[in-house]
């Protein structure tokens, strides 16, 4: 459309990433940071610290027995590997489930677990805090995003960033677990949703086509510095509520955007308020040392060419991605893509916590070694391709996963292939945003991005619940991660590549795209569905049309 071309010929002149996006996007990767460390906040203000049985006469509230002491022994009955049993204690030739227990306070001797005893039978409690921060994470992606494109990105980017301060402190002073469910599921509405959401769809909408796959990319890398901080607070302050505090305060760094961040200027333009938009891009460019634009030429084009815009709208939604055979197909496998590695991701990065050694440390190697993976993503995504980079991380991953349950648990090795399988399915993680995109036409494009962000955060609250599967057997809840990444993984040798390829526009581009092109035709010779390079001149402009709503794409 000619609007469009007004709006790209404007975007066009500020470049790929001058120093005007890297300052503003400075200030939305910071959300992704505080989005991390919200995210992982239970790992340590709801540890469930190694615990047994309190045996009445031997502990006292003077003095706890060593663990390993003859009267402990005597009492409490030891599991299959060799140590003491969480739940059960000895009473009269019998074993019966206790009431009261101790802890192990070598890492953390404060948390909501202890508190609240949120062990043995009442272990799903605890469980179902992290599922309904999750759930507040997909309220949040769902509602937020969509208020984004009404009311603008900086207003709910910035209510959020207040808000997550607000819950994120208050959280803190709950004495009662219900009640704390309630501002949990609101602190995952707005600490990991809101802001996050919205810097990122900034972002996107800011940077030319060129730097989008790095700055999508830097904001995952940003969510795994969070992670780390979690761990590296973790380790500083023992008492729960103080360290909440601490992690909520985190929100301040997002309170001067208020006044310091702007909006983006593809959503004023959509919205009809040109001259908005247009001043910004003028500040932008100055910024830059770039040329100035032709202001009144510009809002002029914009004022008429808006009314122009609804003439050529689609109808097309999310039923249609179903309506025919070969789109359908590849909906449903990016679907179980997105699910697979969500489940993968948050299943290993909330079990942190559960692998031996030093709790804190394991947190902070599981959020230091995606760093890695993003970095391959980025150099070897445009050299590869997105199909046998995806599909092998995925493959791997979810291997190592399974691997490492069938060797001794707590050993460095086993250790080593969690973390590694961590790796692999943090790079698969990231490059599905992408590819994604890349993968359905315009007309549904943020149709298919939302879906598969509902099932991302669908997999994600279910992941807590998984976890509780270990009170059958130990090793079913890491086997089912990573059963899920590797099924998906041989699953996406049948979606089609889109690197250097067109992406699709109409409904009918999108089912005859990779028509035929699997990677099994592309190891036995077979030529490639190339319906669309002709159109490659094309592809250049296409890239830089806006995601419109692409905030449903977190």
């Amino acid at each position: 459309m000619d609007k469009d071309r007004a709006l790209e010929e404007m975007m066009g002149k500020l470049g790929d990433f001058g120093r005007y996006q890297c300052f503003q996007f400075i200030l939305h990767i910071l959300a992704a940071m505080t989005a991390g460390m919200h995210m992982l906040s239970l790992v340590t203000v709801a540890a469930v610290p190694d615990h047994r049985c309190w045996i009445d006469g031997v502990d006292t509230n003077e003095s706890i027995a060593a663990w390993n002491s003859s009267e402990i022994l005597a009492a409490v009955p030891k599991t299959s590997s060799g140590s003491l049993h969480n739940c059960l204690m000895y009473q009269d030739n019998d074993t019966i489930t206790c009431t009261k227990w101790v802890f192990d306070t070598t890492y953390r001797s404060s948390s909501h677990a202890i508190e609240w005893n949120l062990v043995c039978e009442q272990r799903w409690l605890g469980s179902i805090v992290q599922t309904v921060y999750m759930l507040g994470v997909f309220t949040g992606a769902v509602t937020l995003g969509t208020m984004a494109d009404k009311y603008g990105r900086k207003t709910i980017f910035c209510w959020s960033g207040v808000l997550q301060l607000i819950f994120g402190v208050a959280v803190a002073f709950i004495p009662e677990y219900w009640t704390f469910l309630v501002i949990r599921f609101l602190y995952g509405v707005f600490g990991s949703a809101g802001s996050y959401i919205t810097g990122f769809v900034l972002t996107m909408e800011l940077v030319g086509p060129s730097k989008r796959t790095s700055c999508g990319v830097a904001f995952q890398a940003a969510f795994a510095a969070g992670i780390m901080l979690v761990a590296g607070w973790g380790a500083l302050i023992d008492n729960r509520q103080i360290l909440q505090m601490i992690y909520g305060l985190h929100s301040l760094l997002l309170i001067p955007h208020i006044w310091i961040m702007d909006e983006s200027p593809r959503w004023l333009w959509a919205q009809g308020r040109v001259k908005e938009s247009v001043d910004i891009v003028e500040k932008a460019l100055k910024c830059n040392n770039s040329e100035n634009i032709d202001k009144a030429h510009f809002v002029s084009r914009g004022k008429v060419e808006s009314c122009k815009g609804s003439e050529a709208a689609t109808t097309a939604g999310t039923t249609d991605l179903f309506k025919t055979p070969n789109l359908r197909i590849k909906t449903l496998n990016v679907c179980f893509c997105w699910f697979a590695n969500s489940i993968a991701y948050y299943g290993l990065t909330l079990s942190s916590g559960k692998l031996e050694g030093n709790p804190y440390l394991i947190t902070a190697i599981m959020g230091f070694v995606e760093f890695p993976s993003y970095g391959a993503v980025i150099y070897f995504l445009d050299i590869w391709g997105r199909r046998p980079l995806i599909s092998s991380m995925m493959l791997v991953g979810g291997i190592a996963c399974v691997v490492a349950t069938f060797l001794p648990a707590g050993s460095i090795i086993s250790t080593a292939i969690v973390i590694a399988g961590k790796l692999f399915i943090a790079g698969s993680f990231a490059i599905i945003y992408n590819y994604s995109a890349e993968l359905f036409p315009t007309v549904v494009r943020n149709s298919a991005l939302g879906l598969g962000s509902m099932c991302a955060r669908f997999s994600g609250a279910l992941t807590p619940l998984i976890t509780l599967l270990d009170s059958f057997n130990p090793k079913i809840p890491a086997v089912t991660f990573g059963a899920l990444a590797v099924i998906s993984g041989l699953l996406c040798f049948f979606l089609p590549e889109t690197m250097n390829q067109p992406m699709p526009q109409s409904l009918t581009d999108g089912e005859e795209f990779g028509k035929g092109d699997t990677i099994f035709a592309s190891c036995f010779g077979k030529e490639k569905n190339r319906k669309y390079d002709d159109k490659a001149d094309d592809k250049a402009a296409e890239s830089m049309v806006p995601l419109e709503d692409v905030s449903k794409k977190v």
